[in-house]
């Protein structure tokens, strides 16, 4: 009857559906309706994401998303997340060699520790280019979201989102072995397996990779390969269902990551383009980083809502076994040390979110999603900028000592959020939300003098000096959409993003304080587009136009320390 609403119904049939073929499905008042299955190798798979923490068909999301089904994650050969550059419009990824992908999504971008383009893997925040895994094996799916996503996802999406998805264990027990090998060394071999425990109630499922390359770069100095590196990583699962409402998922991430040669950086441009691929350096930089992630969901799916909690704990060690090159050269000006032990250059994050949503069923006009999200982030950092007998050529007057610079830093927050989406009329949606969060965030930093040799600093270049600061930020989103026909969906959009703010490391004039509040960091999003598939779902064209305003804008600067700091 005319009072039960719109539904819409997905069938497969993989290997037996014909385009003339029918599926009948027969109620109990005897009515039939015709179910017509096409080849999908004439058409266009209908590609469902979870952008808006729901599971929705792409196409009648009002914002740009690039989603990338597994299919395609094989095809294009992604492998880590900054492949995405060559295949998702207006995104940009790289690192120095590091293994820190710094992302960038319609030319915002960061060159902090907090992320302009957030990326969640399993419904988890990969906290700060410390703690996320870039590799990609055994992926679901990928969706990229361009524009800020402040009100569902919070901070650090003043760019876009990377939603990255893996696959989970079902009641079919699978597995599969790749190997792969390419140029300089190149070997990757990734294996997994899924499987049932007790069939419809409890699962198993865990895949491995193992990574490794003998670099691109010849170190001169060494009479070496610089950079060569492997990594090995593993996702493991276990998923409970205790009822037909309730389900249960543990889920750990890790990777270990070895580079023998992190930076392969030249001491000028010049150098760089007239010997490309070498370098002279006599520290090596070899990168120890070991990367955990694991997390607790527990879903609820009920009659008039549904309900999950997560919660995650990740944590990053990652320190230089040898001593980074700090001029680039055969000198013995400039090394950076951090090699002090797990107390330090350990970050560990603790989040928590609870979110209640709709139930996907409801014939209301008023589908909407509401949570609260909680964090707490403690980063011990311990590091020296040493100055060998070369040190006059960076302008130093004394050399063979370190300036060692301790800083401990601990954040807390918490944000609450509601996005809703109301059918005004049949063909008209008006999609409307807000999110508040705040952050508190405490530091406390130590300069010392250490000359080679002594076994103590013998005097502080910067004092014992704490500082805190707190803010908090409104993220408002609204949408209008439009969708005349079926395969037409037009949208206008406003929404609001931010990046936190926090507090200054050292700086390089003593006499001013070394920790002093700046702002977050805002854009703002104004956004029309145009979705559309043409000749039964064999043709897809979607088109956005945007303009984005940025305030607040961060720009880190890097300030050696000055010469009366140290004589």
């Amino acid at each position: 009857s005319s009072d039960l609403g719109d539904y819409n119904i997905a069938i497969s049939a993989i290997g037996y559906a014909a385009i003339n073929d029918k599926l009948h499905v027969i109620k109990e008042d005897n009515k039939v309706f015709h179910f017509q299955l096409s080849d999908e190798t004439k058409q266009l798979d209908a590609v469902i994401v979870s952008a808006e923490k729901k599971e929705q068909n792409v196409q009648n999301i009002p914002s740009s998303i690039t989603a990338l089904t597994a299919k395609n994650i094989d095809e294009y050969r992604l492998w880590n997340t900054k492949d995405l550059t060559a295949i998702v419009p207006n995104l940009y990824a790289g690192n120095p060699g590091d293994g820190r992908n710094v992302t960038s999504i319609r030319g915002i971008t960061s060159s902090s520790y907090d992320p302009a383009v957030t990326t969640y893997v399993d419904g988890v925040n990969q906290f700060t280019l410390d703690t996320y895994i870039p590799q990609l094996f055994d992926i679901e799916r990928i969706e990229v979201l361009r524009g800020p996503q402040g009100t569902l996802y919070g901070r650090n999406a003043i760019g876009g989102v990377i939603n990255i998805i893996t696959k989970q264990p079902t009641n079919k027990t699978s597995g599969f072995v790749q190997i792969d090998e390419g140029n300089y060394g190149e070997q990757r071999y990734t294996a997994g397996i899924r499987t049932p425990i007790i069939k419809d109630k409890l699962f198993f499922g865990a895949s491995f990779l193992y990574e490794s390359i003998n670099g691109y770069y010849f170190n001169e100095y060494t009479n070496s390969k610089f950079d060569k590196q492997h990594s090995i990583g593993g996702n493991y699962y276990l998923k409970y269902l205790a009822s037909s409402q309730w389900a249960i998922t543990l889920n750990v991430k890790h990777l270990d990551n070895r580079n023998y040669g992190s930076f392969p950086l030249a001491g000028s441009p010049d150098q760089a383009f007239a010997d490309p691929f070498h370098v002279d350096q006599n520290a090596v930089a070899e990168l120890v980083d070991n990367t955990l992630n694991s997390s607790l969901s527990v879903n609820y799916t009920g009659r008039h809502f549904n309900f999950s909690s997560q919660t995650a704990y990740q944590s990053n060690y990652r320190y230089y076994a040898t001593p980074i090159d700090g001029d680039f050269s055969p000198a013995d000006a400039v090394t950076i040390i951090n090699n002090y032990g797990n107390k330090w250059n350990n970050v560990k994050i603790v989040t928590q979110e609870f979110k209640f949503a709709s139930p996907a069923s409801s014939a209301s006009k008023l589908k909407w999603t509401a949570g609260a999200y909680l964090f707490y982030q403690n980063t011990p950092n311990k590091q020296a900028t040493h100055f060998g007998k070369d040190a006059a050529l960076v302008g130093s007057p004394d050399s063979n000592y370190a300036i060692v610079n301790t800083t401990k830093a601990k954040s807390l927050g918490a944000a609450i959020y509601a996005q809703g989406t109301y059918s005004v009329i049949k063909k008209a949606d008006i999609i409307f939300g807000i999110r508040y969060d705040y952050q508190h965030s405490k530091e406390e930093v130590l300069g010392e003098y250490l000359p080679d040799g002594s076994p103590a600093p013998i005097f502080q270049t910067q004092p014992d000096t704490s500082g805190s600061t707190s803010y908090s930020a409104f993220s408002p989103m609204l949408s209008v959409a439009f969708h005349p026909v079926s395969n037409t969906n037009l949208y206008a959009t406003y929404s609001r993003g931010y990046r936190t703010g926090g507090l200054t490391q050292l700086g390089s004039d003593p006499s001013q304080p070394p920790l002093y509040a700046y702002k977050p960091e805002y854009s703002d999003n104004f956004e029309i587009g145009i979705k559309n598939t043409f000749f039964d779902n064999r043709a897809r064209i979607n088109l956005a136009f945007f303009y984005t305003r940025l305030s607040d804008v961060q720009v880190p600067t890097l300030i050696l320390p000055r010469s009366e700091e140290h004589t």
